[in-house]
């Protein structure tokens, strides 16, 4: 046993990535070499003990803990690493909450890696290989289209970050074909909301994104309320039984001097809040005004 513990520490250690493995109490277990090189960090002040502050994003999410629904890696978000030394280091980080066969939450993985630029945009989780790679791309395009013409001085920009309720239940439960239906519905119905020169598309496994240039971050809210409401309308029947269906927005509003990846980031942390507060609500950043649930 002690043998095949050398030889995994030693595969991780050999790595490019850094890799860290937290406790269910979140003290870290593991730290390999790669990571002590990002973040300047060596293992013997950091094993044995809770996540330091300055690597809470790093390790636990940009809201200070996991996405408990996260059971696989996923594309990553970009976050940045306080290093030791004072400085911060772009990182595309991914999160994981490590389960045992009953289920039982036993502690958290977390791989990363040096961001190549700041212009690296976080995106919805693609782990179950969907083939959404040209919807993103497209989308891409058109979000750093429309953000350089922001900055410029153009017309307002934000976007809705929109998560499905009931998509990982439902997968669970009633296969992907069940969930990519449900999927379907969802776009057909949220799309009925659109304003003109909005754009909507796949953003993840169970995710949409919409570009929208509503003047106000109170108006993005409003919008966003509008779209939940449509959603909630969606038809959605599998095997003759009708199911139910929600989603979580997060809104964000470009603000000057905030970059794309930011701004995404901001209205991924916001839909997250709304899934952790039981789904089927809209929520803007910390610091702007935000919406009640339905």
């Amino acid at each position: 046993m002690n043998e095949r513990a050398e030889l995994l520490e030693a595969a991780l250690n050999a790595l490019p990535n850094g890799i860290a493995l937290l406790g269910a109490d979140a003290e870290v277990r593991f730290w390999n070499q790669a990571a002590e090189e990002i973040t300047g960090y060596p293992a013997f002040d950091l094993l044995g003990r809770p996540a330091p502050e300055p690597l809470e994003a790093l390790l636990l999410g940009n809201d200070g803990y996991p996405d408990t629904r996260a059971t696989h890696l996923g594309r990553g978000s970009l976050v940045h690493v306080n290093h030791k030394l004072g400085h911060q280091v772009p990182a595309i980080a991914q999160i994981m909450v490590l389960r045992d066969t009953l289920g039982m939450r036993i502690g958290t993985a977390a791989v990363f890696h040096p961001a190549e630029s700041l212009d690296a945009l976080p995106h919805g989780d693609n782990s179950e290989g969907r083939d959404i790679a040209s919807t993103q791309a497209l989308l891409e395009e058109r979000l750093r289209t429309e953000f350089e013409d922001f900055e410029r001085g153009g017309q307002p920009f934000g976007v809705l970050w929109i998560a499905v309720d009931q998509a990982h239940d439902l997968r669970k439960t009633h296969g992907v074909a069940a969930c990519e239906a449900m999927l379907g519905k969802i776009e057909l119905a949220l799309a009925q909301g659109l304003r003109p020169a909005e754009e909507l598309g796949r953003w993840g496994d169970d995710e949409f994104l919409v570009i929208s240039h509503e003047r106000t971050a109170q108006m993005l809210l409003r919008h966003a309320q509008a779209l939940a409401g449509l959603a909630r309308t969606a038809d959605f029947r599998w095997w003759g039984d009708r199911v139910p269906l929600s989603v979580s927005i997060g809104a964000a509003q470009a603000s000057s001097g905030e970059a794309l990846p930011e701004l995404l980031e901001h209205a991924r942390e916001a839909m997250l809040v709304s899934l952790r507060e039981g789904g089927n609500r809209t929520t803007a950043p910390q610091g702007e005004p935000s919406c009640l649930p339905f």
